[in-house]
């Protein structure tokens, strides 16, 4: 049967060969970036993007009812309304699926073949493309720009078009950082700096939202400002300030900053299993199995799978209200003074596995907030450990590729089956368990109120510090005064 996965495999990518040479691509460097460079180029493709974030998409006409897609922007970088409409959707859909495929041995790549491994780059690249373009007209068919006949065949044509050129550049963008010109990848970049962003606006943006209890500002930390100014009884401007509903308070911003100290502590917990080398007498060294050992994968594909329900679930109760079967999948209310024009579930599986929006609502509603505890652990931990297989990061792997770099873990000298039980003590333990602490941890921020959602601030945090740990590697490597 491994014949047989190969040579499908390899036939189909070999189907995407012809199709090389018309695939946009930058060309990797001949020789090592400085770092210096690197962050300039990084630098670049970040305004670049943020630039794009802000250019309106040509020809739409003013949404009349909520984003649908207002669950999914957080992790997909995108911006309403803007070139930067998909933002990463294309990318990691592409990706996902690719290495889904690849881990179930459906295609076959092997890549110790450069041939494979450009032809599987190409593939997945072309699969962003067809996404971005199957996105792009989803897009305008739903109705999202406007009424389809009023805004006419060509106008729709333009703006797909605006949205597929504005897919190459992320695409570019990303492969531009992964190739070496940059640091870390545009996927990574682009979700952190949305969230962050994100996280800076509800803090100090200046728009005014008038809440039926006189005019405030969206900022908290403005709006704090604002209140103990305007309001002669000072105990309850502060308190106001800090525990308004609807609108981010103080209490946010400070659950935002603890919850990003908890998950920088959180990030150092590793075992070290000490390696040695099979051709150098002496040369010894450790392999790292970090808590977090899938990273913040879990929490991606966890919240990938609640956008999309929550996605078709408003799509569905728009259209047909009524249907007893939509109703069960989800119910759904325009959120009152929301100025991100979004809808909150209300009844049906989209409100039992969304967060409780305050303490308040987990006591009149207890089974609501325990299912969706019990419900971010377990899909968190079973991604982390369905992820290590499919990503080529399980005990066997690992253990495959030390032995190709002329590694053994130390007492277990070239019996590869001893260090592969060896390593499944550890690794499918941590991710496991890994995943239920990233879950336990975006849990927690929701409840706290953490300001761009418990999932935006899990990964704008682990994304930061892999950054971190990056400038500090190239630092010490090159005696940077900035990093002594």
């Amino acid at each position: 049967s491994g014949v047989y996965f190969f040579s499908r495999g390899m036939k189909f990518l070999h189907v995407v060969k012809p199709f090389m040479g018309l695939l946009p691509e930058v060309q990797s460097p001949e020789k090592k970036i400085k770092f210096q460079d690197r962050l300039l180029w990084t630098a670049l493709s970040l305004f670049i993007f943020l630039v794009c974030c802000q250019i309106p998409v040509y020809g739409v006409q003013p949404p009349k009812s909520s984003d649908p897609f207002y669950w999914m922007r957080v992790i997909l970088a995108s911006n309403k309304g803007t070139l930067m409409e998909l933002g990463i959707s294309p990318i990691v859909t592409a990706g996902l699926v690719m290495q889904l495929l690849s881990g179930a041995k459906i295609i076959a790549v092997d890549e110790s073949v450069k041939e494979d491994r450009v032809l599987f780059n190409g593939a997945q690249k072309l699969f962003g493309l067809a996404i971005t373009t199957v996105e792009a007209v989803a897009y305008v068919m739903s109705g999202m720009y406007g009424d389809v006949k009023e805004i006419g065949p060509f106008i729709c044509g333009i703006i797909v078009l605006q949205l597929f050129i504005s897919g190459i550049i992320c695409i570019l963008l990303d492969e531009l950082l992964q190739k070496g010109y940059g640091l870390g990848s545009g996927i990574s970049l682009f979700i952190a700096t949305n969230i962050c962003e994100t996280i800076v606006w509800k803090s100090f943006s200046p728009t005014t939202i008038n809440t039926g209890r006189g005019t405030e500002f969206e900022g908290a930390v403005i709006a704090l400002f604002h209140l103990l100014i305007t309001r002669a009884d000072k105990v309850r401007a502060l308190q106001e300030a800090f525990y308004r509903p609807q609108l981010p308070n103080v209490t946010n911003l400070l659950a935002t900053g603890l919850v990003f100290i908890v998950v920088i502590f959180f990030q150092g917990f590793r075992v070290e299993l000490p390696v040695v080398s099979t051709k150098q007498r002496g040369a010894q060294g450790s392999y790292p199995i970090k808590l977090f050992y899938t990273s913040n994968m879990p929490i991606i594909l966890q919240t990938a799978l609640v956008s999309n329900l929550y996605f078709f679930s408003q799509i569905l109760y728009k259209r047909f209200s009524n249907n007893i079967f939509v109703g069960l999948l989800g119910r759904w209310e325009d959120q009152e003074y929301s100025p991100s024009g979004a809808s909150i579930p209300v009844g049906g599986l989209a409100y039992y596995v969304s967060p409780p929006q305050s303490f308040s609502d987990m006591l009149s509603d207890p089974f609501h907030a325990v299912f969706y505890v019990s419900f971010v652990l377990a899909t968190c931990a079973l991604f982390s450990k369905a992820w290590i297989d499919v990503s080529g990061s399980s005990a066997r792997d690992v253990a495959r590729q030390l032995r190709e770099q002329n590694m053994v873990l130390k007492g277990y000298r070239n019996i590869e089956t001893s260090m592969v039980k060896e390593l499944n003590r550890y690794i499918p333990t941590a991710a496991a368990f890994g995943g239920m602490c990233i879950g336990a941890l975006t849990v927690a921020a929701d409840f706290l109120g953490a300001v761009g959602s418990g999932t935006g601030i899990l990964l704008a945090v682990t994304i930061i510090y892999q950054y971190f740990e990056t400038f500090v590697k190239e630092g010490s490597t090159l005696n940077l005064p900035f990093m002594r």
